[in-house]
């Protein structure tokens, strides 16, 4: 009885974002519990058919949809030929993202709305045109990822924070909108993870490393198939009564003021 509460055999979860990083290992842990991958990125259709085969090599069923997540028109063509080609959408995660590291004061303005389409706009645009085919069938699962930056700020990620702050409150009110419909809406806030684009600060001695080593009560980074659970009791029955909750998968972060530099 227990197990079956997360297995996800004959749904089909769309994940945005999923060629690389944590989205391929979100998807990844959904296709384990039994689900059908729809995968999704924008940058090259041959970086997604990549994608595509490394589900497949690991015997899980995948397509893969190129699309824009910030352009409404691109979002409603893809659903219409997912859903014709592979089937209803039952569960959505929210993944894709960007980060422009640059101080507010120096930031241009064209580059604070693009991070708010991507990482905010888009979640909407999405989850507004999945929805209505959840709320008809009374049954579904979003999960929108957050970050610890949707409760904390930090130097030079201003439009960042300010995205998935917003995105955070977005949730809620998706939940407080849907939750009559049976439809789930909540979030992952993933902390620091062990991915290819973090390789280079996560050396001995960096300074950024040894922050992160000191920060987190786990004392270590994140690794990405740690947020497969999640991801599967978010997407399962097992979350039916969760509405409107943000998960914080970071180690304990958010838990702790930190500890002093010279604590042993």
């Amino acid at each position: 009885m227990g197990i079956s509460l997360f297995d996800l055999t004959g749904k089909i979860a769309l994940v945005t974002g999923s060629t690389h990083g944590l989205g391929m290992a979100m998807a990844k842990g959904l296709g384990r519990a039994g689900a059908t991958i729809i995968v999704n990125g924008n940058s090259s259709q041959p970086k997604i058919d990549d994608a595509v085969l490394e589900f497949k090599k690991e015997g899980i069923q995948a397509f893969g949809y190129k699309f824009n997540v910030a352009d409404e028109s691109e979002v409603i063509a893809a659903i219409a030929k997912m859903e014709s080609e592979v089937g209803t959408i039952d569960i959505l995660i929210n993944n894709a993202g960007i980060i422009k590291r640059i101080p507010l004061i120096e930031m241009e303005v064209s580059e604070f709305k693009e991070v708010i389409d991507i990482d905010l706009v888009s979640p909407f645009i999405v989850s507004k045109h999945v929805a209505k085919g959840m709320i008809a069938r009374q049954e579904g699962k979003i999960i929108n990822i957050c970050s610890m930056m949707s409760e904390l700020g930090r130097n030079s990620v201003g439009a960042y924070a300010a995205a998935k702050g917003g995105l955070k409150m977005l949730t809620k009110n998706m939940a407080t909108e849907w939750g009559k419909h049976n439809v789930q809406v909540n979030g992952i806030g993933p902390g620091y993870f062990a991915t290819e684009q973090t390789a280079p600060i996560r050396i001995d001695g960096h300074p950024f490393n040894d922050f992160i080593i000191n920060r987190t009560p786990a004392a270590k980074w994140g690794n990405p198939d740690d947020l497969s659970g999640a991801a599967i009791f978010l997407s399962s029955k097992a979350s039916d009564f969760v509405n409107g909750h943000i998960l914080y998968v970071d180690g304990g972060i958010l838990a702790t003021i930190g500890k002093p530099s010279n604590e042993i």
